[in-house]
């Protein structure tokens, strides 16, 4: 199970960006609707609805290039977990998959603070 330490910066930029820009491969167009039955519009839509509240920057397990997480939900109120790096000012979805429990029970309580 990755990790994650908040990062302000991630917090302020994700906020801040007025239009979202994503860059997507044969590989992860396809991957997340086959394992997690998540499409790339519903990964967009988390970040393009601003309905998110950001992890942070992975630290575990170490990847090659920084890796951030968020928790989030779709426009017809799917929860998710998106992992993803930023390419260039493009965001790259990693993984987009439906939230856990935990994960449930942290984005109700951070989205009411």
């Amino acid at each position: 199970m990755a990790r994650f330490k908040f990062v302000e910066w991630l917090f302020d930029w994700l906020l801040n960006l007025t239009v979202f820009t994503f860059e997507w491969d044969s590989g992860n167009q396809t991957k997340n609707i086959h394992k997690h039955t998540v499409t790339c519009k519903e990964a967009e839509e988390v970040f393009e609805g601003r309905r998110f509240v950001p992890l942070g920057q992975q630290i575990e397990p170490v990847t090659a290039e920084p890796r951030f997480g968020i928790l989030g939900e779709t426009c017809r109120g799917r929860l998710l977990f998106l992992a993803f790096t930023i390419r260039n000012e493009k965001i790259r979805v990693i993984s987009a998959r439906p939230m856990n429990g935990k994960e449930k029970s942290l984005y109700a309580s951070l989205r009411q603070e």
